[in-house]
């Protein structure tokens, strides 16, 4: 009930939120990739959804045997073309802890939009964004 009542409210403050009720952006679509290894196994994965023509990254993860083969950069990539050319997405975001992975996606054209010290106390986390056009 507190969800639909922050949505109305919402929706009657903002034009840009008006204007895309009602149509296919206003969905969130899930969008998740796995790859397996020779055995059937998890070998890494990404979970996100797509959102008023963005791309969200929630987790990215890769085992650690296939760390550094290019099956992280694959994955990402995947899910960015996915929501480029199958959902109109024109960007993309995630958020990082420090210790995780903020140079990868820096490497792969994301920019740092946001920095959050001590979230939680001792670690840092990076919000970042990429346009996909």
């Amino acid at each position: 009930m507190l969800r639909s009542r922050l949505r109305d409210a919402n929706t009657a403050a903002s034009p840009v939120l008006r204007a895309l009720r009602g149509t296919p952006d206003e969905r969130e679509l899930p969008l998740h990739l796995w790859a397996l290894n020779e055995r059937d196994e998890l070998a890494g994965g990404l979970v996100g959804h797509t959102w008023a023509t963005w791309l969200h990254v929630t987790y990215l993860w890769v085992d650690d045997p296939h760390r550094g083969t290019g099956l992280g950069s694959h994955l990402l990539s995947r899910a960015e073309h996915l929501a480029r050319t199958e959902r109109g997405c024109g960007a993309a975001r995630l958020e990082t802890w420090d210790f995780q992975a903020p140079e990868f996606y820096k490497k792969r054209g994301y920019e740092v939009v946001c920095v959050i010290p001590d979230y939680p106390p001792g670690i840092t986390e990076y919000t970042l964004t990429k346009q996909l056009s």
